[in-house]
């Protein structure tokens, strides 16, 4: 059975370690004030040889393992770090998706202008605006992605009025 998602503690790893990233997707648009929900953490990642070092000890910390359909126990390793562009994980906190981009190819020095910080358990984290959560949703055009774009783009709408 998957571990219940506990966003909070695997961004305190992430921070302590200090990796350079961004949180996009389901939590960003929730702290955004989007009524929906998710199941994973999503988060681009700064591509630096140093962060993806961070970034390795982080997850090693996490207990991650990827996400595979066999059931194979598969953690992470630096050469899986340096070349893979997705990392569909598990931890022990919940699932954790580590991505190099998101929409059409936007990577993290794409999207460091549209974040907004947040305080979460009494540090911050960048977090991306709810415009660039709906762009990104829009140019990935999955089905999951399709169903929440009007809670999202009516979430704007509400955030801009009021």
């Amino acid at each position: 059975m998957d571990p219940a998602l506990r966003f909070a503690d695997i961004l305190h790893i992430l921070r302590r370690h200090d990796v350079d990233l961004i949180l996009v997707g389901g939590i960003a648009a929730v702290l955004e004030g989007a009524p929906v929900s998710t199941f994973d953490l999503d988060i681009v990642v700064s591509r630096t040889s140093e962060n993806q070092g961070r970034l390795l000890d982080a997850l090693l910390d996490l207990n991650a393992r990827y996400r595979d359909p066999a059931g194979r126990h598969i953690v992470p390793d630096a050469a899986k770090v340096e070349t893979m562009r997705i990392h569909r994980l598990m931890t022990d906190f919940g699932a954790l998706d580590v991505l190099e981009t998101i929409g059409h190819d936007l990577a993290y020095p794409d999207l460091i202008g549209q974040t907004i910080d947040y305080e979460v358990e009494g540090f911050q984290i960048q977090t991306l605006r709810l415009e660039m959560v709906i762009l990104s949703k829009e140019q990935a055009g999955r089905d999951k992605d399709k169903a929440v774009l009007p809670i999202l783009h009516r979430t704007l709408q509400l955030k801009r009025s009021g």
